[in-house]
């Protein structure tokens, strides 16, 4: 069966960094591409970056452009979230999935997800 593990959340100040990783297991991750979500309390789930197979291309939600970046290692069925520059806004539980590149409506079950508290 799928399963989708994050780990790496935290809590930290304003203009503070983390690295979320996701691994992933039960389908074919080198030949998938891979999505990190995230939910705000009282907000509807977003998409925030996504990656190709190969990580050849990404593409951010406009207001985490130039602050994540999102990154993959084959070998280790692992994709992961680079978040720098971190705003309170960024608050959320974070979460990854798969799926195609261009067919957003398709997830697996979603795992538990990690947690990202940013606050003065």
């Amino acid at each position: 069966q799928v399963q989708l593990v994050e780990s790496g959340g935290g809590s930290v100040q304003p203009g503070g960094s983390l690295r979320l990783s996701c691994t992933a297991s039960g389908f074919t991750f080198s030949i998938s591409a891979m999505k990190w979500y995230r939910q705000a309390p009282g907000k509807e789930r977003e998409l925030v970056a996504r990656i190709t197979d190969t990580g050849s291309s990404t593409n951010y939600l406009d207001s985490v452009k130039g602050r994540f970046t999102i990154s993959r290692d084959n070998a280790k069925n692992t994709v992961y979230l680079q978040l720098n520059s971190l705003k309170p806004e960024d608050t959320a539980v974070y979460y990854c999935n798969s799926g195609p590149y261009y067919n957003l409506r398709f997830n697996y079950p979603w795992g538990q997800g990690t947690q990202v508290t940013v606050s003065a």
